[in-house]
């Protein structure tokens, strides 16, 4: 049977984390720090397969007692085939942490650093601060508001060897109400990916999402206007549930009357809730200054984007004519595939949910700490950072702190010094080296400043 261990400092969670998984109260949890000082073993049920989970004590050695609950501690880490070392999210990373995490790793087969106590998406930014322990793996959790869990128990599983059995999701047992009472992850990792149909009015969205579902969905007129609420609907498209959203068309603010006013806010909401827009283009006539404006909406809202040229069986030009036109008119989104499509007569229908599962992939996709680290030493080797002023300006590493789209912090010694056109070669260089068709990838510069302040009183 597979062993895991639970380890870290005292008070970081790990008994919190060890009723989570074990979905019921057998280990004792308080403010006091070395609240669990032997080794708690449960035997626990990972989406269908039973695994071994160690609670381990704090590892303190303030005292003899706490020096015997690290001995087994230690002891335990060596035994598990995957160990999970804990931190405390709300405190920035200590020297110690650091350490204990590397002699772990040094030993363990396997060591993950689970980040706790990040309870809300605020608090996510602190998380990146902890790329500095080097660490191959790591997650942003709270125990306590069961966020982050099921992506954690999906590495753990695919870390072992194991296959999934059945779907990884919370169970309802009424006696655990309080304790389960929030399942913000379920919904998170979980949801469908949320598609957002824009465009100005009469491009043809409510026919497109109609072609989509294969059913007459969305009311489609020749009337401009038609759609004014947002017209939702869930499909499942190779095991991956799809909502589209068809949205009221957009007009020049100057045309936008009564209800419709209404229909714009709502628009802007449904997008705030979108993963991936479906930018439609009418093809029967040239883009105009409108389309421009629409197509702003995604780098508004960071969304995944695929350009879809509607009406192509009345297309105004040939297709060399038509992409330069694409090109040049929508060049900051020269990240995004296009296709040619005519919802009418199902031209390219098939294709479009296709690229949607592509694109979500490479929206939701995670870079590898090492792998992002030697791209952008490869990145600086070729083409230096320019100086500030005479003074040399360092990345001393990358972290991928979010997905959805991909946010990349840099953490540097003059992080102001960070050129836009820098910022965007780095973008470009890791569009070179990784797959990231039809998403933005945000990249911003943070300083040590803090986590120098905390080594210094440590030392």
């Amino acid at each position: 049977m597979k062993k895991i261990a639970i380890l870290g400092k005292p008070n970081v969670g790990k008994s919190s984390l060890f009723n989570r998984f074990l979905k019921q109260r057998k280990a004792i949890t308080s403010d006091v720090a070395g609240t669990t000082r032997d080794v708690n073993a449960s035997i626990m049920d990972f989406d269908g397969n039973a695994i071994e989970v160690l609670d381990t004590g704090g590892i303190d050695e303030s005292s003899e007692l706490f020096s015997k609950v690290k001995e087994l501690s230690i002891k335990a880490s060596q035994q598990a085939d995957l160990v999970l070392y804990m931190v405390d999210g709300k405190l920035l990373p200590q020297e110690e942490d650091r350490a204990l995490f590397y002699a772990i790793s040094k030993k363990a087969k396997q060591c993950v650093l689970v980040i706790n106590k990040i309870d809300n998406d605020k608090e996510k930014q602190r998380g990146w601060e902890f790329a500095s322990f080097g660490a191959k793996e790591s997650f942003m959790i709270s125990a306590s508001h069961n966020r982050g869990i099921l992506a954690l128990k999906a590495h753990i599983l695919h870390a072992l060897g194991l296959s999934s059995k059945a779907s990884l999701q919370v169970d309802e047992d009424e006696s655990l109400e309080e304790f389960l009472s929030q399942e913000e992850e379920v919904s998170e990792e979980r949801k469908s990916i949320n598609v957002g149909i824009i465009g100005r009015v009469n491009v043809g969205k409510s026919s497109l999402l109609n072609a989509l579902l294969g059913s007459e969905r969305s009311v489609v007129s020749s009337v401009a206007g038609t759609t004014i609420d947002p017209v939702d609907e869930e499909m499942e498209y190779e095991g991956q549930v799809i909502k589209f959203v068809d949205t009221a068309g957009i007009r020049r603010r100057s045309k936008i009357e009564g209800i419709e006013r209404f229909a714009l806010d709502r628009t802007k909401k449904v997008l705030e809730q979108s993963d991936i827009a479906l930018l439609v283009l009418d093809v029967s006539e040239g883009f105009v200054e409108l389309d421009e404006r629409i197509s702003s909406l995604v780098d508004k809202y960071s969304l995944g984007v695929i350009i879809v040229l509607n009406k192509w069986d009345i297309r105004a030009g040939e297709f060399e004519a038509i992409r330069s036109e694409l090109k040049r008119k929508f060049r900051f989104l020269e990240y995004a595939p296009f296709l040619s499509v005519s919802a009418k007569n199902g031209r390219h229908i098939e294709e479009i949910k296709k690229k949607i599962l592509e694109v979500y992939a490479n929206y939701s996709f995670r870079i590898p700490t090492s792998r992002l680290n030697d791209c952008i030493a490869e990145a600086t080797k070729r083409h230096q950072l320019p100086s500030d002023h005479g003074k040399i300006v360092r990345i001393y590493y990358a972290t991928q702190y979010e997905t959805c789209p991909p946010q990349i912090a840099l953490v540097m010694n003059r992080p102001k010094a960070l050129h836009f056109s820098y910022r965007r070669y780095l973008v470009n260089f890791l569009r070179d080296s990784f797959d990231f068709s039809g998403t933005p990838i945000l990249i911003s510069a943070r300083g040590r400043k803090e986590q120098r302040a905390i080594e210094g009183e440590e030392e």
